[in-house]
């Protein structure tokens, strides 16, 4: 999918920061938010994100998209795993759940966020904590679809649920 994009900018970002280990990225849906393995530590953060349906075509936006990272630092190779939180279709009868699509400023800010995490975390650094905001793409005003959201269906997210009728 777009694994290359976030790779790279991973490794912009850790040596923007001057850390000479080696880290590698890679997605993984069998994340649990709160169970990392022994040795890992995690970061929970949210982003702006698009989605469309595979069925019907439809897009949508969401204002926090919930991504959950596991990282860990073993001699001098870091390893960080990566669940992005999927949506479903809210006009189609069994819709799947979709991937969502991050601009590349989202994806820096992501990652900006989640080295300051590494270096307090795998490095025990003051990092120093920068409000980097996330930029919105379109509306997205509309009500939070907790039938429809993953995390919502684990019991993680974040946002405001509304209530079905």
């Amino acid at each position: 999918m777009d694994l290359q994009e976030w790779a790279s900018i991973l490794q912009n970002t850790i040596e923007e920061h001057d850390i000479e280990d080696t880290w590698s990225i890679e997605f993984d849906n069998t994340i649990i938010p709160d169970c990392q393995a022994r040795g890992w530590q995690k970061y929970i953060s949210g982003a702006f994100a698009r989605f469309m349906c595979s069925k019907c075509r439809r897009t949508w936006p969401s204002k926090r998209v919930l991504v959950v990272f596991h990282m860990r630092l073993l001699e001098d190779k870091g390893m960080v795993k990566v669940k992005r939180y999927r949506q479903e279709c809210k006009k189609c009868v069994q819709s799947t759940m979709e991937e969502p699509h991050f601009k590349t400023d989202s994806i820096e800010v992501l990652l900006e966020k989640l080295v300051e995490k590494i270096l307090v975390k795998c490095y025990n650094k003051d990092a120093g904590e920068k409000n980097i905001p996330f930029h919105l793409d379109g509306r997205s005003d509309g009500p939070h679809e907790a039938a429809h959201c993953e995390a919502c269906k684990h019991g993680i997210c974040r946002q405001v649920t509304t209530k079905e009728t």
